[in-house]
């Protein structure tokens, strides 16, 4: 796994850990499959949020278990055109939030707009 800083127009500079379905790094292996990123909280647009409630024990027992031992499973994230969507992990995401996390680690997937509209149906 390589870890470096990313620097991206209109974001902070940010560490990221990022691996490509297991290929080593700098192999040259150009397959399009997810990466594991470190972004900020604020970057992750929540379109579906609102469609319903956490549970509040969840959330309390998986800020414990971060505190404790951090997030041992990323987020699942879909970028389009730059943009980064997030529609599961939702216990996850806010228990980063009530921590005050900054970052979070996602399993990023690039996608089209049909794609993202598929998400959305």
């Amino acid at each position: 796994m390589a870890s470096f800083i990313l620097k991206v127009p209109n974001l902070r500079s940010f560490t990221v850990y990022a691996s490509s379905n297991g290929a080593p790094p700098g192999s040259g292996s150009q397959s399009g499959g997810p990466v594991i990123l470190e972004l900020p909280l604020d970057k992750i647009r929540r379109p579906l949020m609102r469609t319903r409630a956490n549970d509040p024990n969840k959330v309390k027992e998986l800020m414990d278990s971060i505190k404790e031992i951090g997030l041992q499973v990323p987020i699942d994230v879909l970028e389009v055109d730059g943009v980064y969507y997030g529609f599961s992990g939702c216990h996850r995401y806010e228990a980063h939030q009530r921590l005050g996390l900054p970052t979070i680690r996602c399993k990023v997937r690039r996608g089209t707009k049909e794609t993202l509209r598929h998400h959305l149906r």
